[in-house]
């Protein structure tokens, strides 16, 4: 039922999930270790490397024949000893060795660090935990277990797991940009578009909605089944080239949705054009380098030309050395017999030349810079810094300023009111019960339990001894924590004013900085509640609660003089403060309640309070 949601038997969770799917995505299929060893293999620096490695062990091996002939004259391109000749192979073998161990080292590192993240995802999402109800109990539940059928909550900040349709909401706005592109938000409501989708963010309002698609058969799941099923279809093109066929078979696009697509034939001159713009789209774009590997990747390049020239240089040099001394100096003729032993000088040169480029490229650096980086990445392991790639050890080194969220990780992001201000008096910690008025008690708590999302709460610690958990808006929990606090028992005030008999809901959003909630009294008149950030609320406030309970004329003046004397003192302390008020309204006329300008003025200050998120001990 809408109130009570789902049984929460097993069978009947598990016959869900076997005919409507299970709320999980598939990852994406992890490279393999190959696959990480071709990718490092494709660096610039190492293929200059490795084709000067095999040139050099190339010619190391080759020996042409040929003897001393007096007539061929003497060899002018510097004869190499024995055991050079023999040792000449040692040069390539060890430009070689360089390249593997930079690949090894650059593949196992990526391939380990990939597996931790994808460990460190997959907890991640057990983690992940959203509110449902069943049996009539508000429950998280790890959002894996989330089935159809199921009645989920939904409020401000949520990204939506799953589809579903809105069963009830106050002030609904849905963030689809994910989906559409549109930044605008898009209100939700019974009556006008009820769908509401997964991978969507709640910007404003609450609500209930029952859970239509889960998993794969959700939005988000059609999309990335389709992005998975396109990268295939793009690899298959790519393999498969041009292949003949009926013209009706090649004018079919891609079916989506079980439906083919006719396309209007094309001229051969065109067809040709748009299937070579087809296989340039296909083309997968390179990996963005980083600014290290761009400027080593430069300096390798530079190098390999300036080492290419030179050996250039260095072999013609030789060869016009040869022919001019030989030819031209001692007149030697060209015999036949001496052609071998002329081709066997002119490789002599060659080999020379290629080792003046072997000689010129830095096998050593892609090796020394890879190392150091893995030097990097284990010690930031060992601070607990996962790192997936090492060049983004680099990246983080050109960091100038890293700004760092606050709340939850700087902080414990559990919320706690430890000071106030109710009746013209400071408490500097929280207030004895009975040093509050009853009727400004009644009001602090009505405010507190009726004007904050039903979804916060309060629950018993997990485990004995332990701290209370606190369920949804943090914030709404220290209000909740206060009131308990007072020894008074909010959950007592929802039972009696449920979700349902709310009037209309002004939800928190980034304009607003408030929250309200109208009620309708048993007279035919209203009353809001309003809470909100303290320079907000006491803007619009007209009156103030005296130590008498009795509201007062709140004044410009007064108002400066509560900010310096209570607000700043606050603040000073690293506190948050937040402002409870209310406003009733005649039962003559109902409001203009579009209207929110008149609506959320003339209102009247109950109590500041001061909430304080502890730092985390390791900070």
């Amino acid at each position: 039922s809408p109130l009570s949601g789902l049984s929460g038997n097993p069978t009947d969770l598990e016959k869900r999930r076997q005919g409507f799917g299970q709320n999980f995505i598939p990852p994406k299929k992890a490279k393999t270790f190959l696959q990480l060893v071709w990718e490092a293999l494709q660096d610039v620096t190492l293929i200059i490397l490795e084709i000067a490695a095999i040139i050099s062990l190339g010619l190391s091996f080759y020996h042409p024949p040929g003897g001393d002939n007096e007539l061929c004259g003497q060899s002018t391109g510097g004869v190499e000893d024995e055991g050079e000749s023999q040792a000449g192979w040692i040069e390539g073998a060890a430009i070689l060795f360089s390249v593997i161990i930079v690949v090894l080292v650059t593949a196992f590192n990526d391939w380990s660090k990939e597996k931790q993240f994808r460990g460190l995802q997959s907890r991640i999402e057990q983690e992940q935990k959203f509110t449902v109800i069943r049996k009539g109990q508000v429950i998280q539940i790890p959002v894996a277990e989330i089935v159809v059928g199921d009645i989920a909550q939904i409020k401000y900040g949520d990204l939506l797991p799953a589809d579903g349709i809105l069963i009830q909401g106050n002030d609904l706005k849905i963030d689809e940009s994910s989906l559409t592109g549109e930044s605008d938000q898009v209100k939700k409501s019974l009556d006008k578009d009820p769908m509401l989708l997964s991978g969507t963010h709640v910007m404003e309002g609450s609500g209930r909605m029952v859970v239509t698609a889960v998993g794969i058969n959700s939005q988000t799941g059609i999309i990335f089944t389709l992005l998975g099923a396109g990268e295939g279809d793009e690899e298959k093109k790519v393999k498969k080239g041009k292949k003949s066929g009926a013209p009706e078979n090649r004018n079919k696009a891609k079916t989506q949705d079980g439906v083919a697509l006719e396309i209007q034939p094309l001229k051969s001159q065109e067809g040709v054009e748009n299937e070579e713009k087809e296989k340039k789209k296909v083309k997968v774009p390179k990996k963005e380098k980083s600014v290290l590997q761009g400027k080593l990747t430069r300096l390798a390049v530079q190098i390999g030309k300036a080492g290419l020239i030179m050996s250039a240089i260095t072999v013609i040099i030789l060869v016009l050395y040869f022919v001019i001394d030989t030819f031209g100096v001692q007149r030697r003729p060209w015999l036949a017999e001496c052609t071998p032993i002329y081709i066997q000088y002119f490789v002599k040169f060659f080999i020379i030349g290629v080792t003046v480029l072997v000689v010129a490229v830095p096998e050593g650096l892609p090796l020394a810079v890879t190392i150091s980086l893995a030097y990097s990445v284990k010690k930031m392991m060992k601070d607990n810094n996962l790192v997936r790639h090492l060049d983004a050890c680099e990246t983080m080194g050109n960091a100038t300023a890293i700004c760092s969220d606050k709340t939850g990780t700087l902080t414990m992001n559990r919320m706690t009111v430890v000071q106030a201000y109710v009746g013209d008096t400071h408490y500097r910690q929280i207030p004895d019960p009975e040093a509050i008025l009853p009727k400004v008690l009644d009001l602090i708590v009505n405010g507190v339990a009726i004007n904050s999302a039903y979804t916060s709460k309060i629950l018993p610690p997990e485990k004995e001894g332990g701290l209370p958990r606190q369920v949804g808006n943090k914030t709404e929990c220290a209000l909740l924590g206060f009131v308990l606090d007072l020894k008074q028992d909010y959950q007592a005030v929802r039972n009696e004013v449920p979700e349902e008999k709310l009037y209309k809901v002004y939800t928190f959003n980034s304009v607003r900085k408030s929250m309200s909630t109208v009620l309708k009294n048993g007279n035919g008149g209203f009353r809001m509640y309003s809470k909100g950030a303290s320079e907000i609320i006491l803007r619009k406030c007209t009156k103030i609660l005296d130590k008498n309970g009795d509201p007062r004329v709140f004044k410009v003046k007064d108002r400066d003089e509560m900010v310096k004397k209570v607000i700043e003192p606050m603040a000073c302390h690293g506190l948050r403060t937040i402002c409870l008020a209310f406003r009733d309204f005649p039962a003559d006329a109902e409001p203009d309640w579009d209207s929110e300008n008149e609506i959320l003025s003339d209102l009247t200050c109950i109590a500041v309070v001061g909430i304080e998120d502890p730092v985390r001990p390791e900070v």
